[in-house]
């Protein structure tokens, strides 16, 4: 008989697929039929930083001129702050009390400011962990890359300050340095590190000459960067790696596993297949064990990491040698 059970950020899952941060994980209704169909845990959708501030400017659109002045501006700005994160904890307690399942909390955050404070009420409300949603634009010029990894490492020791339950980190690639910095946030005070965020990104309408939005659900072949980042980096940090973007299908999720991914982590999928999708994915994975002797996700974890290889080019290679010379 398979044993599907991991763990993860010190909690334990019945099997290593998370459903994912998203606009799915905002309805208790949501939760409660992504249990039903299987998932090991769930991250609730994001409360983001730049939301807060937005809806403060839309609101503030709309006042008139006699409403223009500072006292009431710094009331109604704490009020939209007020009402954003009480429906957000109030999501958590009631997400607590209608599943079994780990719920993890998300913030998308770009600053340290208040979150930690933030971060201790999501704790009380009975968060089983939190997800800290990192990625700081590298686009002031006069800052050096020293200068903004050291924001990703000042956040993450104020609001771990805050709060016992685990957090996990959930970073981009573009680091000068993206091993080291994987290393280092490791063995800061973090019990886990996602990898990697899908960004919203830019593109060009060449019919009305203007910017629009890329598509925002990933693609079944965008898990590559990641596989091989897990791939490098497993057994070799002092923190759980799960596996994130490009995860449409059972067979991706035995891959992230095999070179030493913790948990996946599942959105785009459920989009486009439905919730039933985490159960296709767990039944296979299930079968895929039986069918190699597996007994539990420990016995191949990790067996096809950089650490296990003997042959370090398989990862480390960067360019198409015989392949590109080859192809017809």
């Amino acid at each position: 008989m398979t044993n599907l059970n991991v763990k993860y950020l010190g909690l334990d899952l019945k099997n290593p697929i998370i459903a994912g941060s998203s606009g799915l994980t905002n309805s208790i209704e949501n939760l409660k039929a992504i249990e039903g169909a299987g998932a090991g845990a769930v991250v609730l959708k994001s409360i983001f930083e730049e939301e807060i501030y937005l809806e403060f400017a839309h609101e503030f659109s709309k006042l008139g001129p006699m409403d223009n002045n500072l006292e009431f501006l710094d009331y109604y700005d704490y009020q939209i702050k007020k009402d954003n994160l009480k429906r957000y904890l109030t999501l958590i307690k009631e997400a607590k009390k209608e599943l079994s399942i780990p719920v993890i909390a998300s913030i998308n955050c770009l600053t340290a400011h208040e979150w930690g404070f933030f971060a201790k009420k999501a704790e009380d409300a009975g968060a089983d962990a939190l997800e800290l949603n990192m990625f700081i634009l590298p686009s002031n010029l006069s800052q050096t890359s020293q200068d903004n990894e050291s924001m990703y490492f000042d956040i993450v020791s104020r609001i771990t300050s805050k709060v016992k339950i685990p957090v996990s980190l959930k970073i981009s690639p573009y680091f000068s340095n993206l091993g080291g910095v994987i290393r280092d946030l490791s063995f800061s005070e973090i019990k886990g590190l996602v990898l990697f965020n899908k960004f919203y990104s830019p593109d060009i309408d060449i019919d009305k000459q203007e910017i629009v939005s890329t598509d925002i659900l990933s693609h079944n072949s965008d898990y590559k960067l990641t596989l091989r980042w897990i791939g490098m980096m497993a057994n070799r940090v002092n923190s759980d790696l799960s596996a994130s973007t490009g995860i449409h299908d059972w067979q991706t999720v035995v891959k992230m596993l095999l070179v030493g991914a913790t948990t996946v982590q599942v959105v785009s999928s459920l989009y486009q297949n439905g919730f039933s999708a985490l159960t296709g994915m767990i039944q296979n994975l299930e079968k895929w064990m039986e069918a190699n002797n597996y007994s539990s996700i420990a016995d191949f974890r990790g067996k096809l990491s950089m650490d296990n290889s003997t042959n370090l080019a398989e990862y480390e290679r960067v360019q198409f040698m015989r392949h590109f010379g080859e192809y017809k």
